[in-house]
């Protein structure tokens, strides 16, 4: 499997690692760490986003129309559920639309015990 992961510096110097790459489902997941965290050692709400918008990326890139050079977020809409402060967050995305313009994927974040903390759907301009 490519490391999606290392192609995109930002997502590998979060710590983001995809562990599972198919144009039906990507998954991807980030630790628990101190120096990522808000106020009351919460992981930062922003590395949540960055994580699905990570694993929404690489499931866009997966449903690429022949011909396409890529995609680039165009939206993104996130509701947070809950918090967290120990373990791991897992993202789970998957297309909703693959068409020739854009692609609308919908990502899960869930918490080490599996609890739902944040839904996000995206659209992906595609290029």
């Amino acid at each position: 499997m490519t490391d999606f992961a290392k192609l995109i510096p930002f997502a590998e110097r979060l710590g983001i690692d995809i562990t599972e790459a198919t144009a039906e489902r990507v998954h991807g997941r980030v630790d628990w760490a101190a120096d990522l965290t808000t106020t009351g050692g919460s992981l930062h709400g922003g590395l949540l986003m960055a994580l699905a918008d990570t694993t929404g990326a690489v499931c866009a890139f997966l449903n690429l129309p022949d011909g396409a050079q890529g995609a680039t977020t165009i939206e993104s809409k996130t509701n947070f559920l809950r918090g967290v402060r120990e373990g791991h967050v897992v993202a789970s995305s998957k297309p909703l639309h693959a068409g020739r313009r854009v692609i609308v994927v919908e990502t899960e974040l869930r918490d080490a015990a599996e609890k739902l903390i944040a839904k996000v759907t995206q659209t992906q301009a595609v290029l």
